[in-house]
């Protein structure tokens, strides 16, 4: 049966730009509506416009996942203004680079409480409705770094391949009763912190931006970054009925950049 049929609400986290904001468009064009998180207001209310007009309506949340407060007002917000969430999508910025022979506990701290503890806190507060609906569905948003850890990019390696064990450890326990639980794995796409990374590798090397951009898109077999359209319908699919059977894998999308079969 077509999630069409069914008026289900998507709970996107770092859904103000980027991937997160592709695939919020792909499910508010799926006729679902999605309560759109972000860090950035202005960013928010922008990403609420360029949404509009779709069958999905769309509600903005603020909140900063590096502060454990922020999360709460999150659930209480969510909680008070909507009746359900079906769908929710982990996901939130990448943190910057930094060797992993170097050690910030500040650092380290921060982004652990943004890109796992806050992700899974949020996670497990709807699972159980989730459960007792009989039908949920869990997204993380992780990178095919999880399995090729790409240098200088340590606690995105780290902290993702741990949200990522989470998440299968979580999709055996929850499978008899209609949630699923799958980790999405993107590669190089056209997003701002692609644009980030290559300028600062470009700097580096003292070249210009689009050479380094020429270079990274050629040792990806299809030759080119993703776009967000791409990725937001991969992840629609996996959040509707339809992929009610697939749960407990991680899946890349890279434009066939991975390398490993597992």
């Amino acid at each position: 049966m077509n999630s069409i049929q069914h008026k289900r609400t998507a709970l996107v986290l770092g859904g103000s730009r980027g991937l997160g904001l592709g695939v919020a468009a792909a499910l508010v064009q799926r006729g679902i509506d999605v309560a759109l998180v972000g860090r950035d207001v202005s960013a928010l209310h922008a990403a609420g416009e360029h949404l509009a007009g779709h069958p999905g309506s769309v509600t903005l949340f603020a909140c900063d996942l590096q502060d454990s407060d922020s999360v709460s007002r999150l659930l209480a917000d969510v909680s008070q203004r909507l009746n359900s969430i079906d769908i929710i999508l982990l996901n939130g910025g990448g943190p910057p680079p930094f060797a992993a022979s170097g050690f910030d506990e500040a650092l380290w701290q921060t982004q652990f409480t943004a890109m796992f503890l806050s992700q899974v806190r949020i996670a497990t507060h709807f699972l159980p409705a989730m459960r007792q609906r009989g039908f949920g569905r869990v997204l993380a948003v992780s990178s095919t770094s999880i399995r090729e850890p790409i240098a200088d990019l340590t606690a995105s390696n780290a902290l993702r391949s741990a949200l990522a064990a989470w998440a299968k450890t979580l999709a055996a326990e929850v499978a008899r009763e209609g949630v699923t639980v799958n980790v999405v794995l993107p590669g190089r796409f056209a997003t701002e912190r692609t644009t980030r990374l290559d300028a600062m590798d470009a700097e580096d090397r003292g070249v210009d931006r689009a050479v380094i951009a020429a270079e990274s898109q050629q040792q990806i077999p299809v030759g080119r970054y993703g776009t967000v359209e791409e990725f937001g319908t991969v992840v629609a699919f996996l959040a509707s009925e339809d992929a009610g059977y697939i749960t407990g894998i991680a899946l890349p999308v890279d434009g066939g950049l991975s390398r490993s079969m597992l």
